[in-house]
């Protein structure tokens, strides 16, 4: 049988046009302005991207730039490659942008509990970055 993760899906809408909101977040440089919780600052390595933690320096990178809206990341910490399932999708002429957490072997509740709350904070700083700019 099949093991699954718990996991929790974190929507937010925002009123700004799904291109422009993709672009945004697919510019890892801009990860700092939006992602405070997760990025104080980046830098390119090579394919990859650098980022200063408050786990240490991981490294981060996006899928492959699509049409769908995708923007699924790999935060690798330590060896471990965790998927960050991310996606911006049309939500009337606006958008809805949907970020998906696994509590990964070992977490804690209370550890999933912060990273919720973490990704939250996170989403509604990139919400209000991109409404402020219509």
């Amino acid at each position: 049988m099949a093991q699954t993760l718990r996991a929790s899906t974190l929507a937010v809408s925002i009123a700004c046009p799904p291109q422009r909101v993709y672009e945004f977040i697919a510019n890892p440089e801009n990860l700092p302005r939006w992602a405070p919780a997760f990025c104080r600052s980046i830098r390119r390595a090579g394919e990859d991207w650098l980022v200063d933690s408050p786990i240490g320096t991981v490294k981060f990178r996006f899928v492959a730039a699509n049409d769908l809206g995708v923007l699924d990341h790999i935060v690798t910490v330590a060896n471990e490659a965790i998927l960050n399932p991310m996606r911006v999708l049309a939500n009337g002429s606006g958008s809805e942008l949907l970020f998906t957490l696994f509590q990964r072997p070992g977490m804690t509740d209370a550890q999933f509990a912060e990273d919720i709350t973490l990704v939250e904070r996170d989403l509604n700083t990139l919400k209000a970055l991109m409404e402020a700019v219509l």
